[in-house]
């Protein structure tokens, strides 16, 4: 009986949130893209400056003089808590919804920006790299991003509509109890995501960089 109750609490919280969701998916990709884009829009001195610091931190992770597994595990795991907690106060200043939106669209941009210029630079090689530097930790905090950017435009919409439209609906302390609660899941969820980045993908990403070199 749990079990249900908890899956007929997602099924209607993406129903009800669908629209939201499509909408910052959309918003998101279109940051990737835009991000892969000005790759291209690079001079070549650009280019060559970014992939000569780019070589120097490969060098160092396949001579194994990269940070600490718990530095880095700290490092991404704050980087990230700061990314989400920004998104959950403009979710309840109501004037931060369209700021909202612009964070995780430059989200996007970064991991387009990333992707393409290694696979500018690298080929295949950097495609490969990408996939184990950058993939495992982004498939859970890709999905924890677009989430926490739902809840915040969602809860932001619902105070416009209170504060502007004098439409009452639930009480504000249930909704905000609930939206406190689904972000310390989400700071949960970013723990595990920051594990993958700091004990996985350095030891993937030296395998890798061995291999290449």
């Amino acid at each position: 009986m749990k079990k249900k109750k908890y899956q007929d609490i997602v099924i209607n919280h993406f129903r009800e949130h669908s629209s939201i969701y499509l909408f910052v998916v959309v918003l998101f990709l279109m940051g990737v893209i835009f991000g892969a884009v000005v790759v291209n829009s690079l001079s070549l001195t650009q280019k060559e400056d970014l992939f000569y610091y780019l070589s120097q931190f490969f060098g160092q992770v396949s001579d194994g003089k990269v940070a600490a597994s718990n530095d880095l595990f700290m490092q991404s795991f704050f980087h990230n808590s700061k990314f989400v907690g920004l998104m959950w106060i403009l979710g309840i200043s109501i004037i931060g919804l369209p700021v909202i939106l612009v964070l995780l669209f430059i989200k996007g941009m970064v991991v387009g920006f990333t992707v393409g210029f290694l696979v500018n630079q690298m080929g295949w090689n950097g495609f490969l790299l990408s996939f184990v530097s950058i993939l495992p930790q982004n498939l859970i905090i890709i999905p924890i991003f677009i989430f926490g950017a739902t809840l915040s435009v969602a809860f932001s919409i619902k105070m416009i509509r209170r504060q502007f439209m004098k439409k009452l609906g639930q009480p504000i302390f249930p909704l905000l109890g609930r939206y406190v609660l689904a972000y310390i899941a989400v700071l949960a969820i970013l723990m595990a995501a920051a594990g993958i980045e700091a004990y996985v993908s350095p030891t993937l990403m030296k395998l890798v960089v061995s291999a290449v070199q």
